[in-house]
């Protein structure tokens, strides 16, 4: 191992102490050729100490890479996803709609302990153990067909609403340049006290090249609010890259669940039938009430099980 690695595991807090070692270690195993010339009698010896110290010095260096390794996949986990619901064909029942698909999601997140922050009237970051992992496949079109209270005619309406669920990660898979992004500052809207109508805590930030835009006015400081928007910007640039890399992969994508494309149909919810359908894997389930209310962990489930033995197939 070079100093230059050896420096990197000394500055780390979970490997400090193991390159310490390391470096004992490595200094005992440097005096061996001087034992051995002071007293050439103990040569035999002190090669069988070399041994065993050689031994530790690759042990340690071994245990130092898993610890690193580890530390690299935990930066890359999500630890949070934002989820953006949008209405889509369909007018005032698809924005009823997309209300109904937001608080089905934050009903479902309050079963499992998962903590949610309202970003927008669509939008909201929800954080908790597997929260990526288990709404990932829920990226898609998703599609109503029910009489709306407001229909006198009893005309059945088809209208629609987009999910999208994007990862929030320790450290970002992607790196936007700073000369690509640019940034507004504004007073926050909504209740919050007199720091929200007095400060401009508000950010938005706009990825030139692409149009991404992101606004974040949910943390009480602007800096708060800032990193948030660009974790979020991140988390959609990455998005993007993943979509336009599924479609020009389309053919070879045939075993998996969905390309991960908002634009993708994956489901219709039937209230006068009483159910609903995923599209992927040709499956139904009943009870539409339930479901609405939060009761979505077997659909879920049976929607990895299917991913995972296509994974594997």
């Amino acid at each position: 191992m070079d100093d230059k690695q050896l420096r990197e595991y000394k500055k780390n807090p979970r490997t400090a102490f193991l390159a310490g070692e390391y470096e004992r270690v490595s200094q005992e195993l440097a005096r061996i050729d001087e034992v051995i010339a002071d007293d050439p009698s103990m040569k035999e010896l002190a090669e069988a100490e070399r041994v065993m110290l050689n031994t530790q010095c690759d042990s340690l260096i071994q245990k130092m890479a898993e610890i690193t390794k580890e530390a690299k996949k935990e930066e890359a986990a999500p630890v949070a996803v934002v989820m953006e619901i949008r209405a889509g064909a369909g007018g005032d029942e698809a924005a009823m709609f997309a209300g109904d698909l937001l608080l089905m999601y934050e009903r479902f997140a309050e079963k499992n302990g998962w903590s949610v922050k309202k970003l927008d009237d669509l939008s909201v970051e929800i954080k908790g153990d597997d929260v990526y992992q288990t709404l990932r496949y829920e990226t898609g079109v998703h599609r109503v067909q029910r009489i709306p209270e407001t229909e006198k005619s009893g005309r059945i309406h088809t209208s629609t609403a987009s999910v999208a669920i994007l990862p929030i990660r320790k450290k970002s898979a992607v790196e936007l340049k700073p000369d690509d992004i640019q940034i507004e500052f504004s007073r926050s809207g909504g209740a919050g006290g007199q720091n929200v109508n007095k400060v401009e805590t508000a950010v938005r930030l706009i990825h030139t090249p692409t149009g991404l835009e992101v606004r974040s006015q949910s943390e009480r400081s602007q800096q708060a609010n800032r990193e948030k928007a660009f974790a979020i910007l991140s988390a959609k640039f990455e998005a993007l890259r993943e979509e336009e890399e599924a479609k020009k992969h389309a053919e070879v994508r045939k075993n998996q669940i969905g390309t991960g494309d908002r634009s993708e149909k994956i489901r219709t919810y039937n209230f006068l039938q009483d159910r609903v359908t995923d599209h992927r894997i040709k499956e139904s389930w009943h009870d539409i009430e339930t479901i609405m209310a939060g009761e979505i962990g077997t659909m879920l489930e049976d929607i990895h099980e299917r991913a995972l033995s296509l994974q594997g197939a």
